[in-house]
């Protein structure tokens, strides 16, 4: 073997071995530096476990005071001792920069004129760690005790004083607990004072209808059940009271039931304090209906005691005049009359809008599509010191809505705006998608689901926050003595509640107001506008025959009268019975008009279903003062029925008959035509 092999083979054994180590593992040489002789060390060498203990890498080649400056005159006092005495230590140190402590151990490598010194360590920061917490733990040990024991003890001590009823029981109805409030209670009930480790069921072992009570209501517990029940409790013929019972299971460490526990409180007063509030709110509520209705019929009152004068003096006069065979003023007088009637229907259609009763014909449509319109006519209504702007949702969603009433609701509401700004402003009208989630439609409410809205928005005087909860009611304004019926948002209220819908309003005194209908989506298609029906044609009257149905005589006479007059034949009755006997026989009939609401037990709509069961081509129109909705389907009428709404005039009677009459004319002659082909 060759000389030289050896100690080649010596050192790789030593480097395995070198690097093999679990510990880290370095050795340092010391230098002279500007500290002085000695000041300063370098690692010459170091095992890849160096980085893994110290949290340092590479630091072959690295001196000490570079490394890690704020402590570097602390390790090299320490290895130069080892240095200058060869004298191994073990000793364990933090190193700062990494946060790692160390178990470390140093000796001198000989000769020592090397100036080197050898270090083996490893990282004890996890057992440090372990030691100072488990002397914290002993430290601390004795002072939780005692406090634990003081909690225990308090907790007792406030179970056992307070006036909550508290039992704890096992499976075998034992009681494991009773505090002395629960066991005074269960004695006044029962006549016993229960203990700890006494049977329930043995206690009430003579009362075997009580016994069978609290066996089940308890095993419901036992066996899982955590629940909440209100009972009353007591002797029949002494004092029973109320209580709540708070029942949750008992469970061991592994979640096994083992008992039943309960909370109970007396709510005896609590329930009779509720029973007084409801009775409370309940005269409260009553007083207020009270007082709505004496509002609104003093100023229903009020109004008509107007408009009955009018027309009365005006009748009276014309009467007058006539006997004295002066005819120059009674047309002045008619339209005197006349327009007080009108003013009294446009009063009763503001009362049954507030009281959703009017009538309606809703239909769907993309209410975008008025907007262009309605715009116009604001502008024309609130003259030229106030800016109309229209904000129109893009893909707005179709609603179910009648369009007229619609329109005259949102144009009261833009002439509400314009008074509240009496030195100009802006009106805003924006339609928007909204869909209401259950919270936000609660808090409007109103059904959860999706909505389309119609919002006019001003900036006027703004609403006071004191009144602005009385704006819907009747009667209710703001505007001088003279110049508002206290009507308006009623009526807008009333529209929306009886289209489903609901109104919303939102004001801030000197910034304006916003007021928004909300309606419910269509899901349907909106339908698309029917075309003009022909002209009548002029012996339309000649050959029809039209059947009035009216309770009220004078109602029947103008009806019967100005149709008459335009040539057509005419049929009567007084109720649905007289009616159908008609409808029954072999008279000809092309038209029935009738009022909705009709006495002797049938009403119009039950008179016009039973006449189409032998009549399937007879055209009904009901005439009503309001709109009973389950009898008019919700304005939702089939084809061949129309609705008009009293008071209304000869003329606007005649035309919507003819109309009726022509469109059955049509229809026929096209059904003569196709039959011929």
């Amino acid at each position: 073997m060759n000389a030289d092999a050896q100690p080649r083979g010596n050192d790789l054994r030593y480097q395995a071995l070198f690097d093999s180590l679990d510990e880290g593992f370095c050795i340092i040489e010391f230098l002279d530096g500007p500290h002085g002789p000695l000041s300063d060390y370098i690692h010459i060498e170091a095992n890849a476990a160096y980085a893994r203990h110290a949290g340092i890498p590479n630091v072959v080649g690295q001196k000490v005071r570079e490394m890690v400056p704020d402590e570097a005159a602390g390790w090299v006092e320490l290895y130069g001792g080892v240095l200058r005495t060869g004298e191994p230590i073990r000793f364990q140190r933090e190193l700062v920069a990494t946060g790692r402590h160390l178990e470390l151990a140093a000796f001198r490598l000989e000769p020592a004129s090397l100036r080197q010194v050898a270090v083996l360590f490893q990282d004890i920061t996890a057992r440090k760690r372990a030691e100072d917490e488990l002397r914290q733990l002993n430290a601390t040990l004795e002072a939780r005790v005692a406090e634990a024991l003081a909690e225990r003890r308090l907790l007792a001590e406030i179970v056992e004083g307070t006036d909550v009823f508290v039992q704890v029981v096992d499976r075998d109805f034992r009681w494991l607990a009773v505090n002395r409030a629960s066991a005074r209670e269960f004695q006044r009930i029962y006549g016993v004072l229960p203990r700890v480790g006494d049977s329930m069921l043995d206690l009430l072992a003579d009362r075997p209808e009580h016994q069978r009570a609290l066996r089940a209501i308890w095993q419901r517990a036992l066996d899982g059940e955590e629940f909440v029940e209100i009972g009353e409790f007591g002797d029949p013929d002494r004092d029973r009271r109320s209580y709540e019972m708070r029942f949750s299971t008992l469970r061991n460490a592994d979640g096994k039931p083992i008992g039943a526990y309960q909370f109970v409180y007396d709510v005896t007063e609590r329930l009779a304090e509720q029973r007084r509030l409801r009775i409370a709110e309940e005269a409260l509520r009553q007083s207020q209906k009270m007082e709505a209705v004496g509002q609104l019929t003093g100023g229903l009152a009020h109004d008509f005691n107007n408009l009955l004068a009018g027309i009365t003096g005006a009748f009276e006069l014309i009467r007058s005049r006539l006997a004295q065979g002066r005819s120059e003023d009674v047309e002045r007088y008619l339209t005197a009359g006349l327009g007080a009637a009108r003013r009294a229907a446009s009063l009763t259609h503001r009362l049954l809008a507030f009281s959703r009763r009017q009538t309606l014909s809703p239909k769907p449509i993309v209410i975008n599509r008025l907007m262009a319109d309605l715009s116009e006519l604001v502008r024309r209504t609130v003259g030229p010191s106030i800016e109309v702007e229209t904000v129109a949702a893009a893909g707005l969603w179709p609603a179910m809505v009648d369009a007229n009433q619609l329109e005259n609701a949102l144009l009261n509401l833009c002439i509400n705006a314009r008074d509240a700004m009496p030195d100009g402003g802006r009106i805003t009208l924006e339609t928007a998608n909204k869909w209401l989630d259950e919270r936000t439609a609660s808090e409007r409410g109103l059904t959860p689901g999706q909505y389309v809205t119609v919002c006019v928005s001003d900036t006027g005087t703004g609403i006071d926050k004191a009144i602005i909860d009385r704006v819907f009611d009747p009667f209710f304004t703001t505007k001088p003595t003279g110049q508002g019926t206290g009507l308006g948002l009623s009526m807008v209220y009333g529209f929306a509640r009886q289209s489903d819908g609901h109104v919303r309003i939102y004001s801030e005194p000197g910034q304006g107001t916003m007021v928004c209908i909300y309606l419910p989506r269509h899901l349907g298609a909106e339908k698309a506008e029917a075309p003009p029906a022909p002209a009548p044609a002029s012996n339309s009257a000649a050959s029809a025959t039209v059947l009035v149905v009216d309770d009220e005589p004078t109602v029947r006479m103008l009806i019967v009268d100005s149709l008459s007059d335009r040539g057509y034949a005419c049929l009567e009755a007084g109720d649905g019975a007289d009616a159908l006997r008609l409808l029954r026989s072999d008279a000809h009939i092309d038209l029935m008009v009738t009022d909705v609401g009709l006495p002797g037990g049938l009403n119009g709509r039950q008179v016009a279903d039973a006449a189409w069961e032998t009549r399937p081509d007879l055209r009904v129109l009901f005439v009503t003062g309001y709109a009973d909705n389950a009898v008019l389907s919700h304005g939702h009428l089939a084809p061949g029925m129309e609705v008009l709404t009293k008071p209304f005039t000869i003329d606007e009677l005649v035309r919507r008959v003819e109309k009726m009459l022509s469109a059955r004319t049509a229809r026929s002659d096209t059904a003569r035509s196709d039959a011929a082909k």
